[in-house]
């Protein structure tokens, strides 16, 4: 799921670009797992800094339009640039199992029943 350049511009500036790992609810569902990039994604060669975050979660259906909420909870690694897709691929199966330990992690898994995921239900 890709943020607009909207919300990419108005992400705090001293953020450092790479790879984060925290909670994410689509909508008013499920808070589950993630991956975020914050960057440029040097192996695409992106001119304009995005921010995506990978929802390690299957969906029954597609969720344009719906609201993204996050919490970015620590930093796997810098982003970095690769010699080919498949070693890029790795080191995306690699960050997705980091986070998975990471957030299994009780000071972390607490966070998945904070509030700020709930707000829009309490509307």
């Amino acid at each position: 799921a890709n943020f607009s350049e909207q919300v990419v511009e108005s992400f705090p500036s001293d953020i450092s670009t790479g790879i984060y790992y925290g909670w994410a609810c689509v909508g008013n569902g499920d808070v589950h797992k993630m991956v975020l990039s914050i960057g440029w994604n040097p192996f695409y060669k992106n001119i304009k800094k995005s921010v995506e975050t990978h929802i390690i979660h299957s969906f029954k259906d597609d969720f344009y339009g719906e609201i993204l909420s996050i919490v970015i909870i620590g930093y796997i690694r810098s982003e970095k640039s690769f010699s080919s897709l498949e070693a890029l691929i790795s080191a995306i199966q690699e960050d997705i199992e980091e986070a998975k330990r990471q957030l299994d992690l009780p000071e972390h898994l607490r966070l998945k029943e904070d509030n700020f995921f709930h707000l829009q239900k309490a509307k």
